[in-house]
């Protein structure tokens, strides 16, 4: 199934981001066919508090009309010392078009951009990688 995601405004991701989630999504088939929302999990199935390794990261799409919106993007990592957990580190909200990174809050607009343009580009070159497993819930 292809699937067209809309650019938001003023807050935009290179075009590289959507042919991911496009060729994902095409791989699912159509078991996303009637969905009106899509949650995207790229998990490296070796990542661990102790290990490391690249962290997951969560994509949520929404249909709007003939074409799909983005809503958010988050990046997880594992924070604490002895009982770690996995925490947001990286929230990019479209809605809002604010970026957030869990050491300092709110980031700035070009803070925010800069951010956003640093960690899509690292999250295509990891996943060019082929270290993640991707799953999709509809909803």
């Amino acid at each position: 199934m292809a699937i067209k995601i809309d650019q938001v405004p003023g807050l935009n991701v290179p075009e590289s981001l959507f042919g991911v989630i496009v060729n994902v999504v095409a791989k699912a088939g159509e078991s996303v066919g009637c969905a009106k929302a899509l949650i995207i999990n790229f998990r490296d199935k070796d990542y661990s508090a102790k290990a490391g390794g690249f962290h997951p990261v969560e994509v949520r799409l929404e249909k709007r009309g003939i074409g799909w919106e983005l809503i958010y993007i988050t990046d997880f990592s594992y924070q604490g010392q002895l009982d770690s957990e996995l925490v947001k580190e990286i929230d990019v909200c479209f809605v809002i078009k604010r970026v957030y990174h869990m050491l300092v809050g709110w980031l700035s607009e070009r803070e925010g951009k800069e951010l956003l343009n640093l960690f899509v580009t690292n999250f295509i070159e990891y996943y060019n990688t082929g270290c993640y497993q991707v799953t999709i819930t509809t909803e």
